[in-house]
């Protein structure tokens, strides 16, 4: 018989907290800060450099979890008891996955488009005048509005679970003991108290 556990692997569980961050810090740095900046400024240098650099560490460690994710065992899915809210959940998570790995991809193009790697790492050439010169920009930032959408609902899908249900579903995403038990049913242990 398959174990279901308690909590996601630790190094999912790292993972998560780490990208969730880097995510947030690469959405704000692009969406805030860089597009303020004309081309022209030579902060824009730094702040591209920045930017290139976290979008493809925040690739590459998307990549490793979803590695990670498929050897490992991982607790059941959740229930809200509502059919509808589930499969949104359901949905909403793996399109969190596809957006994140389709920016990174997005601004990887861009980046050797715009010949950035040589202008950023090797100070040869200079910044375009626009990057929306290029088609995959709008891509890129078509996508990074559709992970803000999405990171906004996971969120409260968070809060939800928390102060309306308190079913403690953010404890799968702590550390700790990952308790195994008998995998019967996919569907997330009832709230304490609820008798539904």
């Amino acid at each position: 018989m398959s174990k279901a556990v308690s909590r996601y692997h630790p190094l999912l569980v790292g993972l998560h907290w780490v990208l969730a961050v880097l995510i947030v810090a690469a959405l704000a740095l692009g969406s805030l800060v860089m597009v303020r900046i004309p081309n022209s400024d030579p902060m824009k240098l730094e702040a591209l450099r920045s930017h290139v650099a976290g979008g493809g560490f925040i690739l590459l460690l998307m990549l490793v979890r979803l590695l990670v994710r498929a050897r490992t065992d991982r607790p059941a899915d959740p229930s809200t008891g509502v059919r509808s809210l589930d499969r949104l959940a359901w949905l909403s998570h793996r399109l969190l996955y596809v957006l994140v790995i389709a920016q990174g991809g997005s601004g990887l193009v861009l980046a050797l488009q715009a010949h950035l790697p040589a202008i950023l790492y090797a100070g040869h050439g200079a910044l375009p005048a626009d990057f929306w010169v290029f088609p995959v920009r709008t891509v890129h930032y078509l996508v990074s509005r559709g992970l803000m959408t999405l990171i906004v609902l996971h969120v409260a899908g968070a809060l939800y679970h928390t102060f309306v249900l308190r079913d403690g579903l953010l404890r799968r995403m702590r550390f700790g003991a990952r308790r195994a038990r008998p995998l019967e049913s996919r569907e997330f242990a009832t709230p304490a108290g609820d008798k539904s």
